[in-house]
């Protein structure tokens, strides 16, 4: 297979209050918006890493035939979630790992095509924050599947890109970058996607 596609959906959303991925946002669950661009970017469903308590959106996720992996400590940081993930793809033999989170929304269709099919799959691919540094979403070749399994606590993907000089940086819109970790964001986040210049 090449590029394996997992969302990353254990966090706790202690800011929001809980319940976070499953919040009503522009007429879907939060944290369908990602699985559906994924669809829509002609990509087939990978896995979805989730906590002890899975967030209800995921349901309907493994009837489209994604696969859930759960963290089971995922108060520890995001790293144990990506060691999941990794260590699923290298079972599967995939080519290249790519890594979404799913409390970004407005993470488009496009944008993922890229990435997932960006050359060559031997090099990994990350997308370029406003402070310049490299972070997710990205995709990770097989080479560095070893690396992100060892991963544990808050040392997240990010963390093996900052200082490898084959990583491929590509830019994306402010508003594509927008994470939602409370109210006040998911509020922001629903006016974006239900903006005229998005329909």
């Amino acid at each position: 297979m090449s590029s394996l596609v997992a969302i990353l959906a254990a966090g706790r959303g202690s800011r929001f209050g809980g319940g976070k991925l499953d919040a009503p946002c522009a007429g879907r669950p939060l944290g369908r918006w990602v699985l559906d661009a994924v669809a829509a970017a002609g990509h087939p469903p990978g896995l979805i890493v989730v906590g002890p308590d899975a967030p209800a959106f995921t349901g309907d996720a493994m009837a489209d035939g994604w696969a859930i992996l759960t963290n089971t400590r995922p108060e520890e940081g995001m790293g144990g979630s990506v060691a999941l993930a990794a260590r699923h793809a290298d079972g599967l033999r995939a080519q290249a790992l790519l890594l979404l989170l799913a409390d970004m929304p407005l993470i488009g269709a496009e944008r993922i095509a890229t990435l997932a099919a960006h050359p060559p799959l031997t090099r990994p691919v990350a997308t370029r924050y406003p402070s310049g540094k490299p972070g997710v979403p990205a995709r990770f070749p097989a080479s560095m599947l070893a690396d992100l399994a060892a991963l544990d606590g808050d040392r997240g993907a990010a963390s093996l890109l900052r200082d490898r000089p084959d990583v491929r940086l590509l830019d994306a819109p402010a508003d594509a970058l927008t994470d939602v970790d409370d109210a006040d964001s998911l509020r922001r986040a629903e006016r974006l996607l239900l903006s005229p210049g998005r329909r």
